[in-house]
């Protein structure tokens, strides 16, 4: 039967066939995953083959993995040497952050976005707490969704709190497969209660002492939407370390970039020093932010690194 992956917390998976069952799925003791350095083998959102052992008890074996249509996936936090595949078969990608309690970095947005563009999902970015902003907050939010806009990504604010921005968001999750991330504390599980209240996602209050988000989705999670559609709801991410991306490559996942890039006098320009460079020139006459290629400068000198 086929089914698909709802839920993964580690050996054990949730599957739901077409049948509509929801099943307790492992895999197959002989099955070989090949070439896999990832910690986990299965992801939500895999499609899979699966030999059901028990109708009763709703038990199964996985035997097969389907190909993957795209995924996201990030250094494990437990291992800089392999990958974590966070969900797959995606439509978008919603990162959701805050530029007060707790305060989402540019850099840690610019990761995430390049991880999204590497594997091909789209991505909208969702600024919360907008009921939190001042006239600073404010300014910065527009710097921000100027920048982003330009170059092609869909930005929405919105306010939980107020309950100000969440049709937008409900409109652009109906009859798609969405993933939900950010960091810890951004109210994301906060907006989909808000949004779907039947779900009852765990929230928790940001941390008084650390200012940091704290943990509490343990496992990546997918839900059907009334109506039509899934999101993935994952664990807050703290950091969000690149893999299977070379320094060479990684102008390719700065859209504004990309499409300059051909105009380099170097075929191998990495927009450092090099003359002739159609991306610093670029950015000098204002046609690429300034913020970005910071980005992008300190992205490339940190890549290969522990993060």
């Amino acid at each position: 039967m086929r089914a698909r992956i709802y839920k993964s917390t580690g050996s054990w998976y949730i599957a739901k066939g077409e049948d509509g069952r929801l099943y307790n799925a492992r895999i197959k003791g002989v099955m070989k995953i090949e070439g896999i350095t990832s910690t986990n083998p299965i992801a939500v959102g895999d499609e899979v083959e699966m030999e059901i052992e028990a109708v009763e008890e709703e038990s199964a074996i996985i035997s097969t993995i389907h190909d993957r249509k795209n995924y996201v996936a990030r250094i494990s936090p437990h291992n800089k040497h392999l990958h974590h595949i966070i969900a797959s078969n995606l439509d978008q990608s919603l990162l959701f952050v805050t530029l007060k309690d707790p305060k989402t970095s540019q850099g840690f947005m610019d990761r995430f976005l390049i991880s999204c563009e590497a594997y091909h999902v789209p991505a909208v970015i969702i600024f919360n707490k907008s009921d939190l902003y001042r006239k600073k907050e404010m300014d910065k939010f527009e710097q921000l969704r100027d920048i982003y806009t330009k170059i092609g990504y869909e930005v929405l604010l919105c306010s939980v709190e107020k309950r100000e921005g969440l049709d937008s968001i409900k409109a652009i999750l109906h009859n798609k497969t969405s993933l939900l991330s950010g960091h810890s504390g951004v109210g994301k599980s906060t907006c989909v209660n808000a949004l779907f209240p039947e779900f009852n996602l765990r929230t928790q209050e940001v941390s008084g002492w650390s200012g940091k988000g704290m943990h509490t989705t343990t496992f990546a999670e997918m839900f059907d939407l009334p109506g039509g559609g899934h999101i993935i709801d994952t664990p807050g991410v703290r950091e969000f370390g690149l893999v299977d991306i070379e320094k060479e490559e990684l102008a390719h996942y700065f859209p504004e970039m990309r499409k300059r890039i051909n105009d380099c006098q170097f075929n191998n320009c990495m927009h450092i020093e090099e003359p002739n460079c159609a991306v610093k020139k670029a950015v000098m006459q204002g046609e690429i932010s300034e913020e970005r290629y910071i980005s992008y400068r300190t992205i490339l000198d940190t890549m290969g690194e522990e993060y």
